[in-house]
């Protein structure tokens, strides 16, 4: 196993190496700049429409379902126990670059969400489909349709291998063994290795209800997460802010950590590039996995949407990102820095969940458990979230490559054994099979982007010109 980790971290540093960061950054850059840093300038609008609903009878789920939906996939792990990960990796300063990037990639988000209605298929029935792979093929040209293709066999294995099952089921185990058995006084022999029974117990609950919903298709799975997203993403927020306020005497030299540590201050002599370097790979790598911008997997939701205006959709997608990583993976950060968690953690050697529930359990006045319960219980429907959302992802890009509803039903099984035996690989390996398959789906998507960036400025400014003061937009002949 120690063999097999380190050529997945071989893997790792290869693929979000230099190049591949340059192309995520530089696709933000180039976006934001083009469209004039309108991710800032209409942020208040983006937010009004989050919540607004458009009335049309184009598309299966409300706007703001679709938005959930794309939330319930990003908002899960990678908030809590992903964060930790990365300060743990990089440093105190993995959160300024993944904040930075990710303040870039909601104009990437924008993009992705624009074109996946502009150039979404109905399939009849009310069925509208959409993504990467359609906008690929049908904005790019048919000779491009290969790198659809490749983008839709990489979405699979990041639902079936990544991002979509064993993170989130890993560390929804890790979150109820930390809080029920942490002392793994209850151990359950399997296949040689002991696992607390709390583990074994969690994997099939979760398994089975995942089962429950995913046979529902996108309704179900919107439906779910319209309840389950906002619920727990305003009551996590509370509690991290509530963790600053009471530590708030600590926040400004927690700042200036983070600063130092994000520019290699902090390290001796040469090593401080090395540092930086460090501190940015590892962020924008778990930013990129916390909020997806560039991924190429919220387009797939946002094709669902009750719409008609590509750039409105567009504006609702970015919202996902600002909430996702700009305020909750910010929080997690602060947190854990704050009240000492990280310093903890590099001297206990505690890793993923386990840091971030020390943070809530030093953050807070409360006696006992109940900082911990709270994480966990939030990174329980966090993660369960994510799972489902993720295999809406992975039968829409399956659909794609088949168009055989036949296979879709059986990879849903997969998906649902997935969950059931991810629990049992180690945090490590799951980590860093996600980034290899992240990296391999965003690069497609980041070309697509690219390449169709003047599709997305003449959109952009055709909405914005038939956008009245009283906030009514002129409708419009189709798009050419």
């Amino acid at each position: 196993m120690a063999v097999f980790n380190e050529f997945l971290g071989r893997v790792d540093d290869f693929v979000w190496g230099v190049p591949l960061i340059v192309l995520i950054m530089g696709t933000g850059i180039f976006l934001t700049v083009r469209l004039g840093v309108m991710q800032f300038k209409k942020l208040g609008l983006a937010l009004r429409y989050m919540v607004q609903n458009e009335d049309t009878s184009n598309g299966e789920v409300s706007s703001f379902g679709a938005l959930c939906t794309a939330l319930a996939a990003t908002i899960g792990t990678g908030n809590i126990v992903g964060v930790a990960t990365a300060i743990m990796a990089g440093g105190p300063g993995a959160i300024f670059w993944m904040v930075l990037a990710a303040c870039l990639g909601m104009a990437t988000k924008y993009a992705e969400g624009l074109l996946a209605v502009h150039y979404r298929v109905d399939k009849g029935n009310g069925r509208y489909l959409g993504g990467p792979f359609y906008y690929i093929e049908n904005g790019m040209g048919k000779q491009w349709k290969w790198l659809a293709k490749l983008f839709a066999v990489f979405a699979t294995c990041v639902g079936l291998m990544g991002i979509g099952t064993f993170t989130q089921v890993n560390g929804i185990a890790s979150a109820t063994k930390s809080f029920f058995d942490p002392e793994m006084a209850h151990p359950v022999n399997i296949m040689g290795t002991d696992y607390s029974i709390v583990t074994v117990i969690t994997a099939v609950i979760v398994a089975l209800f995942v089962a429950l919903v995913v046979i529902g298709g996108i309704k179900r799975i919107a439906n779910v997460s319209s309840v389950i997203v906002p619920f727990m993403a305003v009551i996590y927020f509370g509690v991290c802010v509530s963790i600053l306020v009471y530590n708030v005497a600590a926040l400004p030299n927690a700042v200036v950590t983070i600063v130092k540590s994000a520019f290699g201050l902090k390290a001796v002599g040469g090593g401080a590039l090395g540092a930086m370097f460090m501190a940015m790979q590892k962020g924008i790598a778990r930013g990129i996995f916390s909020n997806e911008s560039g991924l190429g997997s919220a387009p797939i939701a946002a094709a669902a949407a009750q719409t008609d205006e590509p750039v409105r959709q567009g504006l609702v997608s970015m919202t996902g990102t600002f909430i996702d990583t700009v305020c909750i993976c910010t929080m997690t950060g602060l947190t854990i820095i704050v009240t000492g968690a990280y310093d903890l953690a590099v001297e206990t050697g505690l890793e993923g969940v386990e840091v971030t529930s020390a943070a809530f359990l030093k953050g807070l006045p409360w006696s006992g458990q109940i900082g911990p319960f709270i994480l966990m219980a939030c990174l329980v429907f966090f993660a369960f979230t994510t799972i489902i959302g993720w295999d809406y992802y992975s039968e829409r890009s399956l659909e794609y490559l088949f168009n055989n509803m036949t296979v879709v039903k059986v990879y849903r099984w997969l998906y649902i054994l997935a969950v059931l035996i991810g629990p049992f690989f180690t945090v490590s390996a799951v980590w860093t099979i996600a980034d290899i398959f992240n990296a391999f789906m965003a690069i497609p998507n980041l070309i697509a982007l690219l390449a169709l960036s003047g599709v997305i400025v003449a959109e952009t400014k055709s909405y914005f010109a038939r956008l009245g003061a009283d906030g009514t937009v002129e409708k419009k002949d189709s798009f050419a």
